[in-house]
């Protein structure tokens, strides 16, 4: 308590009342007190105003300091015109006061008014009891205080972990979002996330190596390498649990805080194993999704004196098969057939309408697969009889050999690129044709251009070009500018790197690409 709330509080008092130090300098006084004697006010000294032996004064100072109860004694003082006043007093070593020093609270009496001392104890008594409970009641007050922040703080930190984990889809990001927030939300030195791989994805075939899933991000407690490691000592390992399931644990290293409380812990804890469950469902659904994939595209013919690469990789938010294909074609000696494709939508009905599509191409090619005009036109057909309210963007082009021709046909598809030696290069950007499956006996116009020694023509989807909030021209720019960074690489290496230019986007949608470098004419030209 202040000396300005002690003075609040005995100001009603009709009686001097003061606090006083060891030394006996004043340190408060309620106005009663200076109504009395002006001289008896805050930082004046009692030794200056006493009029008695200074012993007794000592004595008394001594015995108040030393007694939790009122004890009484007898002062004369010294008025402002230096007349003696008598005082009755009462004092007791003020037990509230929260200074560096020991101090008394001292009650005064002038002999000259009615001796009061009974009911002057029973107010000395009150009036510390009055003290003690406010300051009792501020104590707690401020302890409430802090434990209110303290528990928001709290809290807003535990919003931010859910906010993390919310936003993370794979186990690599859930790992991440673990190591920078969990720490400060636990408000321990460290954690680390160690999970079980193959509770969170199963193996899709028997014997199948899961070390490549596994992130470096998090201990995988299946993989030997990793659970040979010496467990940490001093550390306190909180299991995760979703669904029945111990996917792993958390380890937390405990700070200055120590331990953090068990409710604390347990609801860190849920939310963690939560959000890992989902990521590995995540995780293993998107495997099963690729793999049905990849097992849909064709294997495609050697031909010799073509150089060819494919890649494939699935959209970072899909775990849904889609509907791109690519597929090659070697018609005879001196033509070469290629196509590429991608079903509106994604999901089981679109992957089997590719698979569909790629048998009947391969049908549609054998007949009339040197005019690339009646390939996507009877494509067309077939898709609008047999699959109606489907629709798939394609491309389809003939080389030949002899003249380094090729010819094209754009179904509502991105053009192709052509990709020179240096690095330059330039979009097949013939004639436009729309879609094939939404219209029947829909015009299907073709584009032609002659290839140099060299040069090496690459066929994608959409989803190598498309970003979110972004113009389909500068996806197409920034592919440009990736031929450039190509020079002398072979197809495999360029495809890879057309494939992953962007190592650190997101792509929304399936990407597949055939890349075809055609080597010398085998013989000269008729």
């Amino acid at each position: 308590m202040s000396p300005g709330l002690f003075e609040a509080i005995t100001k009603p008092l009709p009686h001097p009342v003061i606090l006083c130090a060891g030394d006996g300098t004043i340190l408060a006084a309620n106005p009663a007190a200076s109504a009395s004697i002006p001289q008896l006010c805050a930082g004046a000294s009692l030794y200056a105003l006493i009029q008695d032996d200074a012993g007794v004064l000592r004595t008394h100072l001594r015995n108040w300091l030393r007694s939790g109860s009122p004890l009484p004694g007898a002062l004369v003082l010294k008025d402002s015109d230096g007349s003696r006043v008598r005082y009755r007093c009462h004092g007791v070593r003020a037990t509230w006061w929260q200074g560096p020093e020991t101090v008394v609270q001292v009650n005064l009496i002038r002999l000259d008014h009615a001796d009061r001392f009974v009911v002057l104890s029973q107010q000395v008594s009150a009036l510390n009891r009055e003290i003690a409970i406010r300051r009792t009641a501020e104590a707690q007050r401020e302890e409430l205080l802090l434990a209110e922040q303290a528990a928001r703080a709290r809290l807003q930190r535990l919003y931010q972990l859910t906010a993390a984990l919310a936003s993370a889809a794979t186990l690599a990001q859930v790992a991440e979002a673990v190591a920078t927030t969990a720490a400060r939300v636990l408000d321990v030195d460290g954690v680390t996330l160690e999970l079980h791989s193959r509770r969170l994805m199963p193996a899709l075939e028997p014997g199948e190596d899961l070390r490549a899933l596994t992130e470096t991000a998090w201990r995988d407690l299946d993989r030997p390498r990793d659970n040979a490691r010496p467990a940490a000592t001093g550390v306190l390992r909180i299991a995760l649990e979703a669904d029945g399931v111990v996917l792993g644990a958390l380890t937390v290293r405990p700070g200055a805080g120590g331990i953090p409380e068990s409710e604390h812990r347990t609801a860190v804890a849920q939310q963690i194993a939560q959000a890992v469950r989902r990521a590995g469902l995540y995780e293993h659904e998107h495997r099963v999704a690729e793999r049905l994939q990849l097992s849909l595209l064709p294997q495609l013919p050697d031909v010799a004196g073509l150089e060819v690469a494919t890649c494939y990789a699935p959209g970072s938010d899909r775990v849904m098969v889609g509907g791109d294909w690519y597929d090659l074609y070697n018609l005879d000696e001196d033509h070469i057939g290629l196509s590429i494709g991608d079903v509106a939508g994604h999901g089981l009905p679109q992957a089997a309408v590719m698979a569909q599509i790629i048998a009947a191409l391969r049908g549609i090619v054998l007949r009339c697969g040197t005019r690339p005009e009646a390939v996507l036109s009877e494509l067309n057909e077939y898709l609008h009889l047999y699959h109606r309210g489907q629709m798939a963007t394609a491309a389809y082009l003939l080389y030949h050999r002899p003249t380094r021709t090729l010819t094209y046909v754009k179904a509502g598809h991105p053009p192709p690129l052509v990709v020179h030696p240096d690095g330059s290069s330039r979009y097949l950007d013939g004639p436009i044709s729309p879609p094939v499956g939404p219209v029947p006996r829909a015009r299907y116009r073709q584009g032609e251009t002659t290839l140099a020694d060299g040069d090496a023509v690459l066929l994608y989807t959409d989803g190598l070009i498309e970003r979110r909030r972004e113009r389909l021209d500068t996806g197409m720019d920034r592919l440009t500018r990736t031929a450039r960074r190509g020079a002398g690489l072979n197809v495999h290496d360029l495809c890879e790197l057309f494939l992953n230019h962007q190592p650190d986007a997101d792509y929304p949608d399936d990407r597949a690409l055939l890349l075809v470098r055609p080597g010398p004419p085998s013989r000269p030209a008729q």
